[in-house]
């Protein structure tokens, strides 16, 4: 819900303290002249009064939900309302698919561009390609209008069995072609991208926890231990959460029978504990969780578990700090509303919220003052009062109250030499340039049917270095500075992942982009000791 009506506040003033301001305003006139006749309904005769009294014309439903909107606001920054219209935007994350053609896609040039169709769904079952770009939906025009992510996905997902028809420009095709595409099904993923990272470690990208999670997670472990895995890297930086139950389902795959993984509590709701249980995959091997200020939520939930419990290793920077659990009410008109009812606790008695008194506006720009603060580069700028000190059973300390805070630290890069790269990426050139390349020469590509074979295969050549130089010269990005060697490296490899992603999605992206990765090479390193 927008909140740019200049009579918004005034709206919110009249709601949340209907009782005070009604009873000043009204209490000095003739009680012929007050509507409310007792205390019963306030809030809603309020809202009654407002629809026939205000000044100007307003829908009660409006009126309604700038209510809702405005009293959550004052309760915490996680109880939100959800309108009917952006119900299955926010929720369909959360269910693991969703009803569409299936096609992943980009917008590029103001063009929405298939990136991949998904696989089995029915755009690919038609014969659509990754490349092909979407020009229209049931005869309108969606290019060159400067549509948005959402309004494409509002046109092209909708109920299982209705059809919709897109019109399709394809390189070498001479127009458009139309497609009239059932909708089906739509499987989403939260496991991003599973690999063997080196001989016996294995790692898993999760990015979220949705009901499918942990059944992906669970594979995605059989499948690493077939691969002879010893030891796991789970990376959940920028990881927003999810289901709480997901959260404990995966925890439970790294911890012994018995162990405590999570409890909740709230004034109206009893203590509930979660224990792992003896169905783990993974309970013995050395463990690694990669984390960042974009890790939240249920992804603090498994980090938490594990940490307190001395399981594993918590590697990168202090988590987001949400501790609040939210449950869902859902409206006949299709609108919810997701209200905290609960705080969880780690095994250790920890809660890891971080404050809120503040106000939404600050604690929503946490991260900027992370970075103001100094903490994204030294460890020793995070300061925790000691009534946040808890022990685990080796008896490392651990810290509640704003995040996990991470046992091996990793600061964010900051490196001179890197300004030529850094400059290439800030300005999307690098983005821009491979996916250009991949789109030129997309049948030369198609030979590469895995991100293991990309990986192995292709080569940033030193002509196609020195075409992307050329490129962001043109740019205004010229290449100079000492020491470039650092800056070189980091591109090419970042051209390549690129490209691997346009041609092969995130199996040909990841495996590239963690080699440079600092924080994926820690992991790496500490997981190589002792051989």
């Amino acid at each position: 819900m927008k909140k740019n009506n200049a009579y918004l506040p005034i709206l919110f003033a009249l709601v949340l303290s209907a009782g005070i301001l009604l009873g000043i305003f009204l209490g000095n006139r003739a009680g012929s002249l007050n509507p409310f006749k007792s205390n019963r309904d306030k809030l809603k005769e309020v809202i009654t009064y407002i629809h026939d009294n205000y000044v100007d014309t307003m829908s009660r439903k409006v009126i309604e939900e700038k209510a809702i909107n405005g009293l959550l606001e004052k309760l915490d920054p996680h109880s939100v309302y959800i309108s009917a219209d952006d119900f299955h935007m926010a929720n369909d994350p959360l269910l693991g698919s969703f009803d569409g053609i299936g096609v992943q896609f980009r917008i590029e040039n103001d063009t929405v561009m298939v990136v991949n169709p998904v696989s089995g769904g029915p755009s690919e079952k038609l014969g659509i390609r990754a490349g092909d770009r979407i020009v229209k939906v049931d005869g309108k025009k969606i290019a060159g209008i400067k549509i948005s992510t959402n309004d494409v996905m509002r046109k092209l997902k909708g109920p299982k069995g209705t059809k919709v028809t897109v019109s399709i420009f394809r390189r070498g095709a001479g127009g458009l072609v139309d497609f009239t595409i059932t909708r089906d099904v739509i499987p989403t993923y939260s496991v991003d991208v599973t690999y063997m990272a080196r001989p016996g470690i294995g790692y898993i990208r999760l990015s979220n926890f949705s009901k499918s999670t942990h059944e992906e997670v669970h594979n995605a472990l059989e499948t690493l231990l077939k691969s002879g895995m010893k030891k796991l890297i789970l990376d959940l930086r920028g990881n927003g959460g999810g289901y709480l139950q997901a959260a404990i389902d995966v925890a439970d795959e790294f911890l012994g029978k018995g162990q405590l993984i999570v409890y909740t509590q709230g004034m109206h709701h009893d203590r509930e504990v979660a224990n792992a249980t003896a169905d783990g995959l993974f309970e013995q091997g050395d463990l690694v969780i990669m984390v960042d200020e974009g890790t939240a939520s249920a992804a603090e939930i498994v980090s938490g578990a594990i940490q307190d419990h001395d399981r594993g290793i918590i590697l990168g920077r202090r988590t987001f700090g949400k501790g609040l659990v939210q449950e869902q009410l859902d409206f006949k008109d299709g609108s919810a509303l997701r209200l905290t009812v609960s705080r969880y606790y780690t095994p250790t008695g920890r809660c890891i919220q971080k404050s809120y008194k503040d106000g939404l506006e600050v604690y929503n720009s946490d991260y900027y003052h992370r970075f103001m603060s100094g903490e994204l580069e030294h460890a020793d700028s995070i300061k925790f009062p000691d009534s946040l000190k808890f022990k685990t059973p080796k008896g490392k300390t651990v810290y509640g109250g704003g995040g996990i805070m991470p046992d091996i630290y990793i600061p964010i890069e900051k490196d001179s030499t890197l300004a030529y790269y850094n400059l290439c990426i800030n300005k999307g050139l690098v983005y821009q340039f491979a996916f250009d390349y991949t789109d030129r020469n997309r049948t030369q590509l198609l030979h590469f049917k895995t991100g293991d074979q990309f990986e192995r295969g292709f080569v940033i050549t030193e002509t196609i270095y020195a075409e992307f130089i050329s490129y962001a010269d043109k740019k205004g990005v010229k290449r100079k500075g000492n020491n470039l060697q650092k800056a070189d490296l980091y591109v090419k490899t970042m051209l390549k992942a690129y490209i691997g992603r346009n041609l092969l999605d995130n199996p040909g992206f990841y495996p590239i982009l963690n080699s440079i990765d600092p924080a994926y090479n820690r992991a790496i390193q500490e997981l190589s000791k002792g051989k």
